[in-house]
């Protein structure tokens, strides 16, 4: 049980999405509202959440996109009754499922998540290279930032075994692991989309969204950077909507 003192309420999507949090840990913050600005879906797909912590990604990506059916999946039990509770507090329906990503396939079918049944995956999983960022003691953080050698492969495998054919994966990782995740996606999806996302004029990119499609046959593309500050390709108040959720990402083929 959290304690009511642990807990913050922060406002997301310039107020339209209010999310209770652990005050220590991992905070939600731009790189889950990037990843739903970057998701596509529409009303009636069943779209999955992987890795939701409180439910920032997919909550922000159907307020964005009414009429889906939203699972948020989440190892940690207490972010669990977290995202939860801002679903219901948000009035949007979802399901929540405390789940390993990583776990057998029988365990995914238990909960609803059998194969070829889900029309969009998106997920942010932990992404720090162990060799170059030094853990957080927090056992909770440490599990929610920092990837194992096979992290990515099996988030992108699971999400691979749910998902139909021409069903879409999107996903952000760290700009300078780019070839891990062409690595890991090189294995039963194509058609990808690539957008680098800078935080400041001039410097390398820092994140990339990637759109992938199960099955999918098109070329690859590499997308104009997307820069976060006021020197962007796109105006100050284009980066504000995306952030605010009136608007959407590149990768999202409207």
């Amino acid at each position: 049980m959290i304690e009511a003192a642990d807990i913050t309420e922060d406002a997301f999507l310039g107020g339209q999405l209010r999310l209770k949090q652990k005050r220590s840990g991992h905070r939600a913050g731009h790189d889950a509202i990037l990843l739903a600005a970057a998701t596509d879906a529409r009303a009636g797909d069943r779209v999955v959440d992987f890795g939701a912590g409180v439910g920032t990604a997919g909550l922000a990506l159907a307020r964005r996109v009414a009429g889906i059916r939203l699972s948020l999946v989440e190892i940690d039990p207490e972010l669990a009754e977290l995202a939860r509770g801002n679903a219901a507090a948000n009035a949007i329906a979802a399901e929540t499922i405390v789940l390993d990503v990583t776990a057998e396939p029988q365990a995914f079918a238990s909960n609803g998540l059998s194969p070829d049944s889900v029309d969009v995956v998106l997920m942010n999983p932990p992404f720090n290279d162990p060799a170059r960022h030094r853990g957080s003691p927090d056992r909770a953080r440490h599990t929610a930032h920092v990837a194992t050698e096979v992290t990515l492969h099996a988030w992108v495998h699971a999400a691979r075994r749910i998902l139909r054919s021409n069903g879409v994966l999107t996903l952000i990782w760290r700009a300078d692991g780019i070839a891990e995740v062409l690595a890991a996606l090189s294995r039963g999806f194509g058609s990808l989309s690539i957008l680098p996302v800078h935080g400041e004029a001039g410097r390398p990119a820092i994140r990339v969204l990637v759109r992938a499609v199960k099955g999918g046959r098109a070329p690859t593309r590499l997308l104009p950077g997307l820069m976060l500050n006021a020197q962007s390709r796109l105006s100050e108040s284009a980066v504000t909507q995306i952030l605010e959720g009136r608007a959407a990402l590149p990768l999202v083929e409207l």
